[in-house]
């Protein structure tokens, strides 16, 4: 059995199979024949946090990865890697596109050397020069999925079994832009877009929108054909294929945040083996980490001992079991020192944040866009964050009603508050010393900073103007 990784940036669970009305019919087509994790969380809710937690099994302050890679952070033993574990395995081991764990988040000329430290055998990504800004690289991604169909189509002769990651730009800001054609396709057109519910939805965030809909229309279009490969060259039923992506978008209160809008994400799996569980929906809470244990229970590989997740292989079985009790989530580090910590249950969900100094929002931690500067323009610095969030779900699954001192919740709290507590020991968080020392080589943005690429906390003049 093969197993291909396709991962996008930034895009939560907006896409068709999750009930939005985004233009990714692959994905859907995809869906129905695969298994659909409807609860599924990530480690962090940071690009290279995330994503080195689902590709070593671990936490993100287990795993070294507090914060992003190229801005100095790094993963404590690269031999923790999935595509370390499965070179040393027999698996020539694929990279493609974006790999966010080491050095760079795009491979530019020194990726040949991360990929390798990673573990991988064979570095595929197509030439980005020609690619003038950040709107381009969704046309880089494209170029990405050519060389994977080609890759494939090699691979089927040659009969070695593989493990190849396919990482999208798409849906990372900045969004490609609209043509005016494009402007009126009833599926890109801002008049009939719906924001998310954490945006404010006036004509510049519908546009916005319309952009991120058309960014993940271009992924779609590289799904597609990655998997209309696999089924031409006979492949599709002997590998194990996993879409996903590594947070929520990069809105205000989603990317960065602990909430279910900043940690859900997208996952789905198609485990050739069960054929049972195709077109099945799962309500389950799984997290990114439980996911390496379950690829070594499908393939009949020993589990490493490094690994914190639970394998949820019986899930493709029965998708009404239950797997996680509890589910936990971090974060550290983005652009500035941001720590918080969260655990939910089916029906609750804590938030304690550590950072005694500031309770303000560290807005360098949003990326830009219409609607963070629409929010900073009526007051977002001075508005203030709790120290602790308690969010009753089945009454509140917006996470708008914060519970955590109203009396009839207090067990709960206790509960919560005593659960957390046994996880970040049980896993060393580094946060029970009190907080985390910055050092010298990391990257990190003063907490009153408003944009991520600026040290000056007040710097309005580099506001983008949308």
């Amino acid at each position: 059995m093969n197993i291909i990784y396709i991962h996008t940036h930034d895009t939560g669970r907006l896409i068709k199979p999750y009930g939005y009305n985004v233009p990714t019919p692959n994905l859907m087509g995809f869906a129905k024949d695969a298994l659909l994790f409807r609860n599924a969380f990530c480690g962090g809710p940071t690009c290279s946090p995330s994503r080195a937690s689902f590709l070593t099994g671990r936490y993100p302050h287990s795993n070294g990865m507090l914060g992003l890679s190229h801005r100095g952070f790094d993963i404590k033993n690269k031999g923790w890697h999935m595509a370390s574990f499965f070179k040393d395995n027999g698996y020539e081991t694929v990279l493609c596109g974006i790999q966010h764990e080491n050095r760079f988040w795009i491979p530019l000329q020194r990726g040949d050397v991360a990929a390798k430290e990673l573990g991988y055998t064979k570095h595929i990504t197509a030439d980005m020069s020609n690619c003038k800004d950040d709107g381009d690289l969704v046309k880089w991604d494209l170029l990405n999925a050519e060389n994977v169909v080609n890759y494939l189509k090699q691979a089927s002769e040659r009969k070695e079994k593989f493990f190849l990651s396919y990482g999208l730009f798409a849906t990372h800001r900045e969004y490609p832009e609209l043509s005016e054609d494009e402007l009126k396709y009833d599926d890109l057109n801002p008049n009939y877009i719906h924001t998310p519910k954490n945006t404010y939805n006036d004509e510049k965030s519908r546009l916005d929108m319309a952009r991120f809909y058309k960014s993940a229309k271009i992924a779609d279009k590289c799904f597609g054909k990655v998997i209309d490969v696999l089924k031409e060259t006979g492949l599709y039923d002997e590998t194990v294929i996993i879409f996903t992506t590594d947070h929520g978008i990069a809105n205000p209160f989603m990317k960065c945040n602990l909430t279910d809008d900043g940690i859900g994400i997208s996952l789905i799996i198609r485990n050739p083996k069960e054929p049972n569980s195709h077109g099945m929906v799962v309500d389950s809470m799984i997290s990114q980490i439980d996911v390496y244990p379950t690829l070594c229970d499908i393939l009949n590989l020993d589990k490493p001992d490094f690994l914190q997740g639970k394998s949820f292989i019986d899930l493709f079985k029965a998708n009404k079991k239950e797997v996680n009790e509890y589910i936990y989530a971090e974060t550290n580090f983005h652009t500035s020192y941001e720590p918080a910590r969260c655990i939910r249950t089916k029906r609750y969900k804590y938030i304690r944040y550590y950072d005694n100094s500031w309770n303000k929002y560290n807005l360098s931690n949003c990326d830009e866009s219409p609607s963070k500067i629409h929010l900073i323009k009526h007051g977002w610095r001075e508005k203030m964050k709790a120290r602790e969030y308690l969010f009753d779900l089945y009454f509140d699954p917006a996470e708008r009603n914060n519970l955590a001192n109203e009396p009839e919740y207090k067990d709960i709290l206790i509960e919560l508050r005593t659960e957390l507590q046994n996880w970040q020991e049980r896993t060393n968080d580094p946060l029970l010393e009190g907080h985390i020392n910055i050092h010298s080589t990391w990257k990190v943005n003063k907490k009153e900073c408003i944009l991520p690429s600026s040290k000056n906390p007040d710097d309005y003049e580099n506001l983008p103007d949308y």
